[in-house]
């Protein structure tokens, strides 16, 4: 579990702190997803849960204790963590690179054959198990963001934080990703995924933050928070919120804003098919 209490970032010289008084919980068992538009302050809460940016005031805690009082190598056991943007110092094999997920818990005694089984293993689950004969300078942008996945996955940890973690997959590669994700979750893994895709959030996770200007902005059930007058004042775009047709969970439809020369090219459409879109209010 991962406790976020009354948290604070403030870079230096910024205006306003990135993150003003964050608390949320990423429980066992839980899919939770925290949203919000560009620059609201979801990848500094990452970097502060790697201390790679101080905290101002609030605390990080990872299984009931203060992150600040866990070494580097003991919070890399409990949470693996895919951020958002990662290059190799240097092109490396990609079963190497994987393998470096056990560097935390490897000891002076681990024999080669079981870290072999654990990169195969998480090779397969994030479905570059054909990929592992090759070096990490010879993949796309969507394959090399499956190999990250896959050595977090190798890290074998009880949590589990993605940031952006479908960047520059396609829809099938998206949906095998959160399916992943959820089923993590159901085995009992504390999941926490910083995303914007907001439709397969509404459709996977269990429990949505919404952030706006660093603050919560809403926050629980995918019911609860994917409506319209909630999303609409975040991000500040107009939009409707129906059912799912195939599962009924909220889905996002974002609208043209009206041209004045032109008028709304949308409006009348929408208006008059409300109860067919099956619309939240």
């Amino acid at each position: 579990m991962i406790a976020f209490d009354r948290l604070v970032v403030t870079y230096p010289r910024a205006a306003a702190p990135a993150v003003d008084d964050f608390s949320a919980i990423s429980a066992d068992g839980v899919f939770t997803a925290v949203v919000g538009p560009n620059g609201s302050g979801k990848s500094s809460i990452v970097r502060a849960l790697l201390g790679r940016v101080p905290v101002t005031s609030g605390t990080i805690s990872i299984d009931g204790q203060l992150g600040t009082s866990l070494p580097a190598r003991e919070r890399a056991r409990r949470v693996a963590v895919v951020v958002q943007r990662e290059e190799p110092a240097f092109p490396m094999a990609i079963r190497d690179y994987i393998g470096l997920g056990r560097s935390p818990s490897l000891g002076a005694w681990d024999r080669p054959i079981a870290l072999e089984r654990t990169v195969e293993a998480s090779a397969a689950a994030a479905g570059v198990a054909s990929l592992l004969g090759r070096r990490t300078d010879e993949l796309s942008g969507g394959e090399w963001q499956r190999v990250r996945i896959a050595r977090a996955l190798a890290q074998e940890t009880h949590s589990i934080v993605m940031d952006e973690p479908t960047s520059a997959l396609d829809i099938g590669h998206e949906m095998e990703t959160f399916e992943l994700l959820a089923g993590l979750a159901a085995a009992g893994r504390a999941v926490l995924v910083i995303s914007h895709q907001l439709n397969l959030v509404a459709r996977f996770a269990q429990h949505v933050v919404v952030l706006h200007r660093g603050a919560v902005a809403a926050s629980g059930a995918p019911d609860d928070v994917m409506r319209a007058p909630v999303l609409e004042s975040v991000y500040d775009c107009p939009l409707v919120v129906v059912r799912d047709p195939a599962i009924g969970a909220p889905t996002l439809i974002p609208l043209r804003r009206p041209r004045p020369d032109l008028g709304s090219p949308h409006g009348g459409l929408y208006a008059a098919s409300d109860s067919r879109l099956g619309m939240i209010p």
